[in-house]
């Protein structure tokens, strides 16, 4: 991914290009990724951090015909720069519903259009990595923004109890289905291959699931920092803490089903067993 530099406008369609900001990390990948959709009149796609030069760099790749501000979800990484962007030029913001300090001038959901001179983007509602998700459809290009539901180079990370992993693999279902060709995703580069992309991920997401039910049973009964290094063996000891958000949403999931059981699901410390 060294072709992704920070601040400096990408081609990445005919109809999009990407200004990525600087907040790489191990929850961001190299950084995240802002998308400016259209040329006669423009869109942007998750204007990230409130970061000044970033939003200077998306503004000024803007041209002064920046008409929309649009939101996948209300993590930090990808929507506190709304304010900022609106700020420099005037804007409308959209997206799901005020939460964590943002404040959409539209709420918005599944089906909304915003059409340019040269676009339309259409809003899906993808809950499962945080229940306000939204991916939008541009569909002159066959391209789906994906926000975090389906990142390039790694698998999303699910916290419950906003996060909920059948939600997810549902949510990545209905995305499998649509009529897309691409991926530009919050995350790293452009995926080219989104069928792959998906049942990539789905494999992954069930093959991760058996695994915990494997180690589930064989513990009898567990907490979910006794699983993880166990679950978890494949992933850097550094990352576990992170790991443990999702296998804690992968027993949830597990009790859903009739699989595990527990005294509170809601409750991260407790400990489970299989059903």
């Amino acid at each position: 991914m060294a072709h992704l530099v920070p601040g400096v406008p990408t081609e990445v369609t005919p109809l999009v290009r990407r200004v990525l900001a600087p907040n790489p990390g191990v929850f961001t990948g190299p950084g995240t990724n802002t998308y400016l959709v259209g040329h006669r009149d423009v869109a942007v796609i998750d204007p990230g951090p409130d970061d000044e030069s970033h939003l200077d760099a998306v503004a000024a790749a803007g041209e002064g015909r920046i008409r929309w501000i649009v939101t996948t979800h209300t993590h930090p990484d990808h929507a506190p720069g709304a304010a900022g962007l609106k700020a420099r030029t005037g804007a409308e913001v959209f997206g799901f519903a005020a939460r964590d300090e943002f404040e959409p001038d539209v709420a918005i959901g599944d089906g909304h259009v915003v059409r340019g001179a040269d676009f339309t983007l259409r809003a899906v509602h993808t809950p499962g990595h945080a229940s306000n998700h939204l991916c939008y459809v541009l569909e002159e290009e066959g391209v789906l923004f994906s926000g975090d539901h389906i990142m390039s180079g790694s698998t999303v990370v699910i916290t419950p109890p906003d996060g909920d992993m059948a939600v997810y693999l549902d949510s990545l279902a209905l995305v499998r289905a649509l009529p897309i060709v691409g991926i530009a995703p919050g995350h790293g580069s452009f995926i080219d291959d989104p069928g792959a992309k998906i049942d990539e991920y789905v494999g992954h997401r069930l093959g991760r699931e058996e695994k915990v039910f494997r180690a589930l049973t064989g513990a009898g009964r567990a907490t979910i920092d006794e699983l993880v290094p166990v679950v978890y063996d494949d992933v850097d000891e550094a990352r576990h803490p992170i790991a443990r958000n999702s296998l804690w949403a992968h027993l949830r999931k597990l009790h859903d089903d009739g699989r595990a059981v527990t005294d509170d699901p809601n409750d991260d410390h407790g400990a489970w067993s299989p059903a």
